[in-house]
């Protein structure tokens, strides 16, 4: 059950118990407390909501960092990961397999606040040896959801 509760609030979660049980076929009581126990064990770490800020007035700039880096001794890739996603600029961070080493997604205002987030707090970290940052022109698909209307066909119908 845990397994068809999460693939559906994954991709709807303000759908409330009773409809979720409903679909599952189950007591609305014991998929609540399911729901409740895999937030307390950390299975269910948040709720978001997914947002096409290219519809609003609002500026915002995202970025992709690829960053090399060289793991110290006895540590590993996890110390330089917890430096790293502390800053609040840091929306999200990925250890790699391939050419580099971390993914870090960054939000900002502006180009310029992303790219002195990179020059003035991530490249100079001790462990980093390259980053190349990547800016999100335009989003067309965010965690499985189009956030782009399909172009309507303008072209007068004609029939034979």
């Amino acid at each position: 059950m845990r397994e068809k509760i999460l693939s559906i609030i994954e991709k709807n979660a303000k759908l409330p118990v009773e409809d979720l049980a409903a679909l599952l076929g189950e007591d609305p009581e014991q998929v609540g407390a399911e729901i409740k126990a895999m937030e307390e064990e950390g299975v269910i770490c948040a709720y978001h909501t997914l947002i096409n800020w290219d519809s609003t007035q609002d500026e915002r700039v995202d970025a992709l960092i690829e960053v090399k880096v060289t793991p110290q001794r006895g540590m590993g890739f996890d110390s330089i990961a917890e430096r790293i996603y502390q800053y609040e600029e840091v929306d999200a961070l990925y250890l790699m397999s391939g050419a580099f080493d971390f993914t870090v997604i960054v939000k900002g205002r502006t180009m310029k606040e992303v790219a002195n987030f990179v020059s003035m707090k991530l490249g100079p970290m001790e462990s980093v040896l390259s980053t190349a940052t990547h800016f999100v022109l335009k989003r067309y698909k965010d965690h499985g959801t189009k956030l782009v209307a399909p172009k309507k066909d303008e072209r007068m119908q004609v029939s034979p």
